[in-house]
C-alpha cells in the first residue's frame, strides 16, 4: 500500500512539473479567461434594462445574475476537462494506450492525477486574479458570504463537480475503443453542456420554456451539477431539503459515471487490437 501511494505521489509530482514547463503560456491563457466578465456585466445590465423588470425566473435580479456568472466561472474551472476525451481517443487511435496494458499503472488513476495536477497549477496561478475580480465585483453579491453550512455544501459541490466532469468526459473518451474518433460526439456533448450545465444562463430561465414532462428531466440531469448547482447553492437559491437532495443526486451521478467509465475501459481493453504507435 505504501509503495503504491509513493507511486501515485511521484506521478502527481511529475504531472505538476510538466504543467509548469510552459508556465508563461499557461499564465497568459489563465488570465485571458477573466476578460469576458466585463462583457457579461454590460450584457445583463442591458437585458434587465430592456426587459424593464427587477427579477427574472428563479428570483434572479441583475446583481444575482452577474454574481451567478462569476460563480459559474469557479464551477467550470473545477469541472471542465479540456482535451481529456479527445486525448484518450487519440491515444487509442495512435496506439499509445498500449503502455497502460503492459505497465502496472491504472489508466483512469493516471489521468485523474494528471487533471488534479492541472487544477492545482491553474488555481495557484488564478487565485490572485479570482480574488481581485471577486473583490471588485463584491457589490453584486448582495447577501454577502453564505453561512458556514452552505459554504461547506458549496465546496462539496465543487469537488463533486470536478469528479463528475472528469469521469463523464473520460467515459466519452473510452468510446474511442469502438469508434476511434469522437470529435463529432464531443461537439454534440459540448453543445448540450453549454446550455444544460447552466453556463450560458441559470437553468431556471430554461425550464420556464420547457414542456411539463421535460422539466423533471432538466431538474435531475447531470450537466447542471457542473456549473448551475454550485453557483445556486452559494447564492442561496437552493436551500434546505432541496440542497441535501441535490448533493445526494450529484453524488449518485458521480458514482454512475465512475462505473460507466470503468466498465467501458475494461471492455475496451478486451477488444483493443494494438494498432499504430
Amino acid at each position: 500500500m505504501l509503495a503504491k501511494a509513493q507511486t501515485w505521489w511521484t506521478i502527481l509530482r511529475i504531472c505538476i512539473e510538466e504543467r509548469l514547463v510552459y508556465r508563461g503560456d499557461f499564465m497568459l491563457g489563465t488570465l485571458m479567461r477573466f476578460m469576458p466578465i466585463i462583457t457579461q456585466i454590460f450584457l445583463w445590465t442591458a437585458v434587465y434594462a430592456a426587459a424593464s423588470v427587477k427579477e427574472l425566473p428563479g428570483g434572479f435580479s441583475r446583481k444575482d445574475v452577474i454574481a451567478y456568472y462569476l460563480l459559474t466561472m469557479v464551477g467550470r474551472a473545477f469541472s471542465s476537462m479540456p482535451g481529456l476525451a479527445s486525448g484518450i481517443a487519440r491515444q487509442i487511435r495512435e496506439g499509445e494506450i498500449k503502455k497502460f496494458l503492459i505497465q502496472p499503472i491504472d489508466l483512469i488513476g493516471f489521468l485523474l492525477l494528471a487533471r488534479i495536477a492541472h487544477k492545482l497549477v491553474y488555481y495557484a496561478v488564478a487565485i490572485i486574479p479570482f480574488a481581485l475580480v471577486f473583490y471588485l465585483c463584491r457589490d453584486f453579491f448582495t447577501a454577502g458570504w453564505p453561512p458556514a453550512p452552505v459554504l461547506a455544501a458549496f465546496v462539496m459541490s465543487l469537488i463533486m463537480a470536478f469528479l463528475l466532469g472528469f469521469f463523464l468526459e473520460a467515459a466519452i473518451g473510452m468510446i474511442g475503443f469502438w469508434f476511434l474518433e469522437v470529435s463529432s460526439l464531443l461537439f454534440v456533448y459540448m453543445l448540450f453542456n453549454f446550455f444544460f450545465s447552466g453556463h450560458m444562463f441559470p437553468l431556471t430561465f430554461l425550464t420556464e420554456f420547457l414542456p411539463g414532462w421535460l422539466q423533471p428531466v432538466a431538474h435531475y440531469q447531470p450537466l447542471q451539477y457542473l456549473a448551475y448547482f454550485p453557483a445556486a447553492v452559494f447564492l442561496g437559491k437552493i436551500t434546505g431539503p432541496e440542497l441535501i437532495n441535490g448533493l445526494i443526486v450529484q453524488a449518485i451521478w458521480v458514482i454512475v459515471f465512475i462505473i460507466i467509465c470503468r466498465v467501458a475501459m475494461q471492455r475496451g481493453f478486451n477488444r483493443y487490437s494494438g494498432y499504430g504507435g
